[in-house]
């Protein structure tokens, strides 16, 4: 990239004022709260620039000495500690290009802010990655970041999905959102794009994690999907704006689905999927991992069934999810059991002495009545019963049970 020359005094100091509550307009203006310096605004949004997302050697040395001090050293070509020479001068060299203040007012322009730790916005569940907790956060889009996390989950699996998989994330993403609860996924093809289109069909809230610049529409193929996000729910990502995704970026973006959400589902995924990181970091975070199982015969079930051995809670719903994630005794997933039978509401000893007449042609009731284990006059009554609710009927003073169509079907393929 270019060397972009610096921002006039005159933006600069609009840009402050946005984020100090001076006067500022729009979405970069909402849902900060309490804000974090405008000094150590600036560093961190000039290390978006200079590290990549989740590096550890710059994540200790922020969380040591501070953003602006480490942005000092970067640009002076000092190592931070346990940087080799060859990240040193790295960092120096993107340093150089890093221009914070247009940054901040390209994603202003964008309908985008810069959340980082110490703002009311910030999502205090991602300290929980200590070290790789992002630098911060460009966030296009008005609700706020730190409130539709608190009650959030992550829906991941295949680009390359079946219609199953389609059809079981169509069920999640929709009955999530019904729930109450936000959908969160990385913005992608397959599961990813039919979780967010289907929470949004469902009127439900939806963000996307995002592995490059906010303002850029990565998959173009997703470009109308991603716009309406932005619109009706949140955009997220690390990287600046203008940014390109790169493969270890989509890796790394994982970790924040993961530590963002309170638990994540996996609908399909093979042995080295992306999906299978964000569980396994999910995991490792202490957050609830769940997995939807898929057809044996499916390559696209390999990782999923991988991970459901490996201790993940199975779910094939949006009920059984939220049983899992909510709140302990108060968001039970229905108790699930097959259709009502007739013979379901039978009494102990109806049911028994239906069960002793003999599967075809007639019985008498002392018959009946001894394999039941029961006397005769109680057999009597009982058989009078079942004949009232259409189980069996009386020809010449025997017994015998009615036949029904479902019977002479089983009969003929017999």
């Amino acid at each position: 990239m270019p060397a972009r020359a610096q921002e006039p005094d005159c933006v600069a100091e609009a840009m402050r004022r946005v984020y100090e509550g001076g006067g500022g307009e729009g979405p970069a203006a909402e849902g900060l709260g309490q804000c974090t310096g405008w000094r150590e605004r600036l560093a961190r949004a000039a290390l978006t620039r200079i590290a990549d997302p989740g590096d550890e050697v710059m994540g200790r040395a922020v969380r040591d000495r501070g953003a602006p001090d480490v942005l000092r050293d970067a640009r002076g070509g000092r190592p931070l500690p346990g940087a080799s020479p060859r990240r040193t001068a790295g960092y120096a060299r993107r340093a150089v290009r890093a221009d914070p203040v247009a940054d901040l007012a390209a994603a202003h322009r964008a309908g985008a802010r810069f959340v980082c730790p110490g703002d009311g916005d910030w999502p205090g569940q991602l300290d929980d990655l200590g070290p790789q907790r992002p630098y911060g956060l460009w966030v296009r889009g008005r609700p706020s970041l730190r409130l539709w996390a608190l009650r959030s989950v992550a829906v991941v699996g295949a680009r390359a999905c079946t219609d199953y998989g389609a059809h079981m994330a169509a069920g999640l993403g929709a009955g999530l959102a019904e729930a109450g609860w936000v959908v969160v996924s990385g913005a992608a093809y397959g599961v990813d794009g039919v979780v967010h289109r289907s929470a949004l069909a469902a009127g439900g809230a939806t963000i996307g994690v995002v592995a490059s610049g906010v303002d850029v529409a990565y998959p173009p193929g997703n470009a109308e999907l991603i716009g309406q996000i932005a619109e009706c729910g949140l955009l997220v990502g690390e990287l600046p704006p203008g940014d390109h995704p790169t493969r270890s970026r989509f890796v790394l973006r994982n970790r924040v689905i993961a530590a963002l959400t309170r638990g994540t589902v996996v609908v399909e995924a093979r042995y080295r999927s992306g999906s299978l990181i964000t569980a396994r970091r999910a995991a490792a975070l202490g957050r609830v991992t769940m997995g939807v199982p898929g057809p044996c015969t499916s390559g696209l079930s390999e990782g999923v069934h991988e991970l459901l051995r490996g201790g993940a809670a199975m779910v094939t719903d949006a009920a059984e999810v939220v049983e899992l994630v909510g709140e302990i005794g108060a968001d039970l997933a229905p108790q699930r059991r097959g259709p009502v039978l007739p013979r379901d509401v039978l009494g102990p000893a109806a049911s028994r002495v239906l069960e002793a007449l003999p599967g075809r042609g007639f019985a008498d009731e002392r018959q009946i009545a001894d394999a039941a284990g029961s006397t005769c006059d109680d057999t009597l009554s009982r058989l009078y019963e079942l004949q009232a609710l259409g189980f069996v009927e009386r020809l010449d003073g025997r017994w015998q049970l009615v036949r029904t169509a479902r019977d002479d079907r089983a009969r003929h393929r017999g």
